[in-house]
């Protein structure tokens, strides 16, 4: 049988590394999406060290560069003809406002915009699939999250919970939205919320401030190792009994309900459409759903 192919955004460290690990111990074919070269070429090397595997690979991608992600995909689909699990797990929180190389407010241009662009761009090769599944890595922080429509950039009174909270909400609102717009296909789109991890997230992707701190966090024993917050991504990327389950929110591997700002069919609606505009997307999906 031919090995299924999966994808993990962020998997250079963290719990983006430890779900390529798992990945690749089942059985996949596993793409590290990873920023930097150097460090993904070494989380490569301790993925090949931790599982023996010949079919795991690195390949560049900036979630904060459209044209970085419009080669990544260009790339993967010259080479690989089909998509089984997309795992959009790769995120960051800014202390600060920071813009990517587009112009975007870097929390909702990483975290929601970048993932937006390269999982509709992805869409074909997930339909290849006899069952794609698109795994969306949020966050309980989507609960004090607010899609702020006459400035998503955040330009004016930015803060980081602002910030991040707009991100994570936005995860949970494109879920639900991809879902519904793949309804009758063999796709699935799913959330969760990995839970408290001590990861690298809160570090700044240029200067490196709060490494130190968050390495500090993630001793204590509040915070959960990557390989426990990656325990709900596996499941849903692997599991047979998530088969055909689309649109909804996990945490710990079980279906949460949501808070209704974040099941609103008007700002759902907004967020799509702007993301649409902004990554230069047509608001329509275009499927084959034979």
């Amino acid at each position: 049988m031919k090995s299924k192919t999966a994808i993990v955004t962020g998997a250079n460290s963290g719990m983006g590394l430890a779900t390529t690990i798992e990945l690749a111990l089942q059985g996949y074919h596993v793409i590290l999406a990873c920023r930097s070269e150097e460090r993904g070429r070494k989380a490569l090397n301790e993925a090949i060290a931790a599982t023996g595997s010949k079919q795991i690979e690195l390949m560049l991608l900036d979630l904060g560069s459209l044209s970085s992600i419009r080669q990544f995909v260009e790339q993967f689909q010259s080479v690989h003809e089909k998509l089984d699990v997309l795992i959009n797990n790769a995120g960051v929180v800014s202390l600060k406002r920071e813009e990517t190389s587009d112009g975007f407010e870097m929390a909702i241009g990483v975290n929601h915009l970048g993932h937006y662009l390269l999982t509709r761009l992805l869409l074909p090769s997930l339909l290849h699939a006899p069952e794609g599944r698109v795994v969306n890595v949020a966050s309980g922080a989507y609960k004090f999250g607010k899609i702020h429509q006459e400035d998503p950039h955040l330009t004016k009174g930015f803060n980081v919970v602002k910030s991040y909270g707009q991100s994570k909400l936005a995860n949970v609102l494109f879920t639900r939205e991809l879902a519904y717009r793949l309804e009758g296909t063999s796709v699935t789109v799913n959330a969760l919320h990995p839970g408290a991890v001590g990861t690298s997230i809160g570090v700044n992707r240029n200067t490196g401030f709060g490494t130190k701190i968050m390495a500090f966090l993630a001793k204590t024993p509040f915070f959960l190792s990557p390989e426990e917050g990656a325990r709900t991504a596996i499941y849903l990327a692997i599991r047979p009994e998530v088969k055909g389950i689309t649109g909804e929110y996990f945490y710990e591997e079980k279906i949460q309900e949501l808070k209704p700002h974040a099941m609103d069919e008007a700002t759902s609606q907004f967020l799509w459409n702007w993301s649409a505009e902004q990554t230069g997307l047509p608001y329509d999906l275009e499927l084959n759903k034979n």
